[in-house]
């Protein structure tokens, strides 16, 4: 696979997108944030994305909703699934359902960097661990 992850992320939750779409900025994917199921919905139907992250709880449409329409476009996309609730029963369900993995509210965007970097190795892209975790000590340069 040549270039950049498409990543489309989807949380009803503003803040949620503003965090995220710059980490995963700085390990080389390019994110499409949204808040509104509906628009993210017609957006996956534009365009094929890699990976797609989606909230499980949100109004009117939910995240095993928007799994079910981007596994029907494109199998080979992966689908990490976020939850503000520890419900392992929806989350079985989801997995049962074709997501790649899923997260727990709360997470660091570390947390979510290395489901991405997990997933970008199943798609054969892998992304180099050391920019996947930035917040991680390392040795100084010279000493390397």
């Amino acid at each position: 696979m040549a270039g950049k992850l498409e990543i489309l992320l989807l949380d009803d939750e503003p803040i949620v997108g503003k965090r995220l779409k710059p980490a995963l900025a700085k390990i080389g994917c390019d994110v499409e944030v949204f808040e509104d199921p509906r628009r993210a919905l017609d957006r996956i139907h534009q365009k094929t994305f890699d990976i797609v992250v989606t909230d499980i709880r949100m109004d009117e449409i939910d995240g095993l909703e928007i799994l079910e329409h981007v596994i029907r476009k494109s199998p080979r996309t992966k689908v990490v699934m976020i939850t503000g609730y520890a419900m392992m029963a929806v989350a079985r369900e989801a997995m049962e359902k074709g997501a790649f993995d899923f997260i727990s509210k709360p997470f660091t965007p570390d947390d979510l960097r290395k489901v991405i970097a997990k997933a970008a190795r199943a798609l054969g892209s892998p992304i180099d661990s050391e920019t996947a975790n930035p917040e991680e000590p390392s040795e100084p340069a010279e000493t390397r």
